[in-house]
């Protein structure tokens, strides 16, 4: 089982628009085979703006697979439209869960 994080430094004012938007998303994820424990935070002590989204999957192969399919599909384009324009930077963790 593998743990993947995605750390988004926010635009100024710009937090809680991109986490409404990834937890919109993650409505989609919910329930999908392979995925569990989607969830959505807002920093509390790091840099200021800072929004994460994880998700817990049971190998890295279906979760390449599954992120290409899901981002392909229209309701989540629709969704995730000008997402990007929030977003200053960011990266992915993906941790192995012993």
């Amino acid at each position: 089982m593998f743990l993947v994080r995605d750390v988004f430094q926010a635009k100024p004012g710009k937090a809680g628009a991109l986490a409404k938007i990834f937890k919109q998303v993650n409505e989609k994820l919910n329930g999908m085979e392979g995925y569990s424990n989607p969830r959505v935070m807002t920093d509390m002590v790091a840099a200021y703006w800072t929004v994460i989204t994880e998700v817990e999957v049971d190998s890295i192969e279906r979760y390449t697979n599954m992120a290409r399919a899901f981002s392909s599909m229209p309701e989540v384009g629709e969704i995730m439209k000008g997402y990007i324009d929030l977003i200053q930077g960011g990266h992915r963790e993906i941790f192995k869960i012993e």
